[in-house]
């Protein structure tokens, strides 16, 4: 059973989606909070896996309420956050990747996306809106790029390893991966599996900002 938390400052959100969650015999809603704040008293309290967290709410805003829920010590339960949006490129979805967010969905997607969503994140995949996923990796790349002070994580990858990091960070699947590489779809498994090992990523969307942040993959490349 996966255990959700909605984190909305609008009843009627969350009311809606704790209705389309609860329909599912693998999804349990075990609490929804209206502020950032409440959602990080709740996801202490209740230990949910997924924690669907708006943006913009009062008290506590849903980058530093999805900072605050990821902040544990090592071993402690660290559950998902997906981070639910109105805006497909809002400056505060790539804040809140950074933030250790594992990926973004808009509030208008249709119901089966979200339930999707859940799942998908719950098993440990990163998970960037479909409908959005190339305007952001493409925003992404425009923006100035820090300085890489990763050469060491970098270097302990395969030349492999680094084509697959580059290629989840332009949006493919694994199945699209296993097919540019010409693989076997659980050959490709196996490397994302390492690579996010490897650099200590928790997800995909995690290594979609390492990989743009670290320059592994720029605009155009």
């Amino acid at each position: 059973m996966i255990r959700v938390l909605i984190v909305d400052d609008q009843a009627m959100v969350r009311q809606g989606f704790a209705a389309l969650l609860a329909a599912q015999p693998d999804l349990l809603v075990v609490g929804d909070a209206a502020d950032g704040a409440q959602g990080v008293t709740m996801a202490r309290e209740h230990a949910p896996d997924v924690v669907l967290m708006d943006v913009r709410m009062p008290v506590l805003d849903g980058i530093q309420a999805t900072r605050r829920i990821l902040d544990v010590a090592p071993g402690l339960h660290r559950p998902k956050v997906v981070i639910l949006t109105t805006f497909d490129l809002d400056d505060y979805v790539f804040e809140a990747l950074r933030a250790g967010a594992s990926g973004f969905l808009l509030k208008d997607a249709p119901a089966a996306e979200l339930v999707t969503a859940v799942r998908v994140v719950a098993a440990g995949d990163g998970l960037l809106a479909p409908s959005v996923t190339r305007r952001l990796i493409e925003q992404f790349a425009a923006r100035p790029k820090a300085a890489d002070h990763q050469p060491a994580r970098l270097a302990a990858l395969t030349p492999r390893e680094t084509e697959v990091l580059r290629l989840i960070a332009r949006g493919r699947s694994n199945a699209e991966i296993a097919d540019d590489l010409v693989v076997a779809e659980q050959t490709v498994k196996t490397h994302v599996s390492r690579v996010l090992t490897k650099l200590d990523l928790r997800d995909r969307a995690q290594a979609v900002v390492f990989a743009y942040e670290t320059g592994v993959v720029s605009a155009g490349t």
